[in-house]
């Protein structure tokens, strides 16, 4: 690897399977400390710190729930104090739609998808940008993990749709707010990926062949194809580059609205 991320440090939620995982260990390939987060799979993140550690990379395994402000900041008092400052944040932990209607969703099925995949990316952006305002001049890379159902809506799946949305509103409205500090802000949108949330498709290639029938690349994407595109983003190849949304779908978004 060509080490575009040396001295860096980077935290990644939700790094103890699928995208979180691949980011980690591709940032730690990119010479970059890496503090892995995880929310119950104590295993997965061991995991992660094996394969940043075989990189070459340090690590530490903290266990926190995004979505409250007393866990981001332990998150971010363990990585200062066992890495060093962040300098990076992926903001990935998130949870799936719920398949529920809108009239048939509890308000506590709404709230856990708005407090896990907005609230958290929130919480950790606020404490981020914080901390590099403190140093002065501390540039810094903010990186969301959205999905192209920020823009396509499924019946079923108010919850996570809503929530992508406004992470995609989150990401914008920062990269306005921090243009001018060299912190830039950034979110990377993928289509279906091979990852947990897609358990059911890596288990079963008829119900895979199934779903990426609508994919123009007739193909899932590999965890790693998103975490390339983080660490781009996390570069200092991607400066200028700010309050964009990268779509990696294999052409999926080309296929709206074709043969209406």
């Amino acid at each position: 690897m060509s080490q575009l991320l040396a001295g860096q440090v980077a935290i990644v939620t939700g790094s103890d399977s699928g995208i979180g995982q691949a980011t980690a260990v591709e940032f730690a390939r990119e010479g970059a400390a890496v503090a892995i987060n995880y929310l119950d799979d104590r295993a997965g993140a061991e995991s992660t710190r094996h394969q940043v550690e075989a990189a070459g990379a340090r690590a530490v395994v903290v266990q926190a729930d995004v979505s409250k402000a007393e866990d981001v900041e332990r998150l971010f008092a363990r990585c200062s104090d066992e890495l060093g400052t962040p300098t990076i944040l992926v903001n990935n932990a998130g949870i799936d739609a719920s398949g529920k209607r809108v009239h048939e969703m509890p308000i506590e099925t709404w709230q856990r998808a708005i407090d896990t995949n907005l609230t958290g990316p929130f919480l950790c952006c606020r404490r981020f940008v914080r901390e590099r305002k403190e140093r002065r001049n501390g540039a810094g890379r903010i990186i969301n993990i959205s999905s192209v159902h920020q823009e396509i809506p499924r019946s079923g799946a108010a919850d996570y749709d809503a929530s992508k949305g406004g992470v995609a509103n989150l990401t914008t409205t920062l990269a306005l707010e921090l243009a001018t500090e060299n912190i830039t802000v950034n979110c990377i949108a993928p289509g279906m990926v091979l990852t947990p949330m897609n358990q059911e498709a890596i288990d079963d290639p008829q119900k895979r062949a199934e779903q990426v029938a609508s994919i123009p690349m007739k193909r899932a994407a590999e965890p790693w194809e998103i975490a390339r595109m983080a660490v781009y983003l996390a570069s200092e190849d991607a400066a200028y580059v700010t309050g964009a949304t990268m779509v990696i779908d294999g052409g999926l978004m080309l296929n709206l609205g074709q043969g209406a």
